[in-house]
């Protein structure tokens, strides 16, 4: 049986400002999320996005087509209800963070990831206040807890929509430095994806590519690259 979706039942999707912040209309009618909340965002820009989004849907809509709308919808039906917890899991990265743990051999291996990861820890240490150890192997080193408590008074201070972008640049790339540098611009986001490939890159260098797994990072660099745009048009002091 074949799934069933929603067709297209509007003439014009639209933007609207409301109290402090701005919503889209189809045709006048209010968007709401799945859990049927209005769909309220921070910014014109936003908004704008995931109206073109819904103006863009021809016949059937197509949530796949639709990242802005999804991720505002996960904003304020998930991390709006859980934000102490989704803060929790992903400060939990900094003990584990993917650029601490450092391969002991070949050589040219651990240059390359010292490199690439060097300078987020020292700008971890100077911008964030908080400096983690780099630790040859896979075992777990703990890191200190006051670095940690530090990293997560970053974490806690995000809003809901920093927050999901967050949610997805950490969990992606398996940094909550490389998160929280996204964030703040340290490096393109091109490139902070690239620095979080580092051991996948030299094993395809070393080895070849693999098809499959070729096509699984492109969705996931697509989705890294969408998170920081989300962040981006959700600040309310953003010029785009």
């Amino acid at each position: 049986m074949s799934e069933w979706k929603a067709k297209r039942f509007w003439t014009e999707a639209g933007v609207v400002e409301e109290g402090d912040g701005f919503g889209v209309r189809l045709d006048g009618r209010a968007v709401r999320t799945p859990a049927k909340a209005v769909l309220s965002v921070p910014t014109r820009a936003l908004a704008e996005a995931i109206a073109a989004e819904w103006d863009a849907q021809e016949g059937k809509i197509d949530p796949g087509t639709m990242p802005f709308t999804r991720s505002a919808n996960a904003a304020i039906d998930k991390v709006a209800h859980q934000k102490s917890e989704v803060a929790e899991m992903l400060a939990a990265y900094g003990d584990s963070d993917l650029i601490c743990y450092r391969a002991v051999s070949p050589s040219e291996l651990v240059e390359k990831q010292a490199a690439a990861w060097n300078p987020l820890l020292d700008w971890t240490e100077s911008v964030l206040s908080a400096k983690l150890l780099a630790v040859e192997g896979v075992v777990h080193v703990p890191q200190d807890v006051q670095a940690m408590a530090r990293l997560r008074a970053h974490v806690d201070a995000l809003d809901i929509w920093a927050l999901t972008a967050f949610h997805d640049l950490v969990s992606l790339s398996g940094s909550l430095v490389i998160g929280f540098a996204a964030l703040d611009g340290f490096y393109p986001v091109k490139t902070l994806w690239d620095l979080s490939r580092v051991d996948e890159t030299w094993q395809a260098e070393q080895w070849g590519s693999d098809e499959e797994a070729e096509e699984m990072a492109a969705r996931k660099q697509s989705d890294f690259i969408h998170a920081k745009r989300f962040y981006d048009l959700s600040r309310k002091d953003q010029s785009v």
